[in-house]
């Protein structure tokens, strides 16, 4: 037992290291010890230079072609326009309402965000436990999907996802039917 211990010390390096004392004792002056056979590296050949080569070239510009008219291609004469196409904006769904009456309709709401709907949550009546569960389960459903959470007013909440957005009227009349 006592020797794994001693190995597992020796391997974290917690261990005295021998071999640390003879470094010091090291000589650096003196050459290396041949470590046994090494491959020979790969030297390319180079051809003998030659006398007649100066030893310094210099670079010739290429003569240039004179330049050709050419005739511009037809679709480079058509004048190009802009297509303007409007962009049409579709209505954001309506709002699906829900009261839930226990923590197994956290389904139906996560059904409905995913599917792009604003969902309402009114937990108005509902136990405190059960409420707290669902506020829970809703803020993380807006969070792992970038939507949004929003207390319209005291226990109802609006649930929007990323891509939909509710209009100012919309939540006005949510406010003032849920007052």
């Amino acid at each position: 037992m006592a020797t794994m211990w001693r190995r597992a010390m020796m391997y974290l390096g917690l261990g005295p290291d021998d071999e640390y004392d003879e470094y010091d004792e090291y000589d650096y002056d003196a050459p290396a010890e041949p470590r046994g056979h090494a491959a020979p590296r790969y030297v390319p050949e180079q051809a003998p230079p030659d006398p007649q080569m100066p030893a310094v070239s210099t670079v010739r510009p290429m003569p240039r072609e004179p330049e050709r008219e050419r005739e511009p291609e037809p679709s480079a004469l058509r004048p190009r326009g802009a297509v303007v196409r409007p962009i049409v904006t579709q209505p954001s769904p309506k709002p699906h309402a829900i009261s839930p009456v226990s923590f197994n309709e956290a389904q139906e709401v996560a059904d409905k965000f995913m599917a792009g709907v604003p969902v309402i949550v009114n937990l108005q009546g509902v136990e405190r436990e059960l409420s707290r569960r669902l506020v829970d389960f809703a803020s993380g459903l807006c969070y792992g999907l970038r939507g949004q959470m929003e207390r319209v007013t005291n226990q109802i909440y609006l649930l929007t996802p990323s891509d939909v957005e509710v209009s100012d009227e919309d939540r006005r009349r949510l406010q003032e039917r849920n007052s």
